[in-house]
């Protein structure tokens, strides 16, 4: 199972549009992870639209329209691989333990909010990722996305995807 993982998009005020490279991805994912900031709904009609299957979470700077439709929390069983998606962690220091202690039923947490690529384990065995932001790198070097594959209840081939810079 394929999975292609993103977060605050922000769209349109941090670009107008979804880069081509990460709408290249939607058709080749089993399963479209998105962690909040989205900011339009027109972005979550998109990709509820063009993926086979979705999971999505409102972040802090969205609006009503979007937190009537999605939740501050997911949870998924995906092959055997209980995932959760949240916006906000908290502070680089200390975001293992703390998530191991408010997620110990997941093996694996997407979050999003600081838009810089994270990949950690906590003591546990929870997976933390965050796939930074695709269109909106704030003080990182490149834009990004994710993706990762999961068999048989175990994450694999976890990859961060830059991209170029917008023209």
């Amino acid at each position: 199972m394929r999975l292609l993982l993103m977060s605050d998009t922000h769209l349109p005020k941090r670009a107008r549009e979804l880069p081509e490279r990460l709408l290249a991805e939607l058709p080749r994912a089993d399963v479209v992870v998105h962690a909040g900031d989205w900011v339009d709904t027109a972005t979550l009609d998109l990709l509820e639209s063009r993926s086979h299957r979705f999971i999505g979470v409102y972040g802090n700077n969205d609006g009503p329209d979007l937190r009537a439709r999605l939740p501050e929390i997911a949870r998924a069983e995906l092959d055997g691989l209980r995932l959760g998606v949240v916006h906000e962690t908290g502070a680089a220091q200390g975001r293992e333990r703390r998530c191991a202690e408010r997620f110990p039923d997941l093996d694996v947490l997407v979050f999003g909010h600081s838009h810089i690529p994270w990949d950690t384990t906590a003591a546990t065995g929870l997976r933390l990722l965050n796939p930074g932001s695709p269109t909106d790198r704030r003080r990182q070097p490149h834009c990004t996305y994710m993706t990762a594959t999961v068999t048989n209840g175990s994450l694999d081939d976890v990859r961060l995807h830059r991209l170029p810079p917008r023209g």
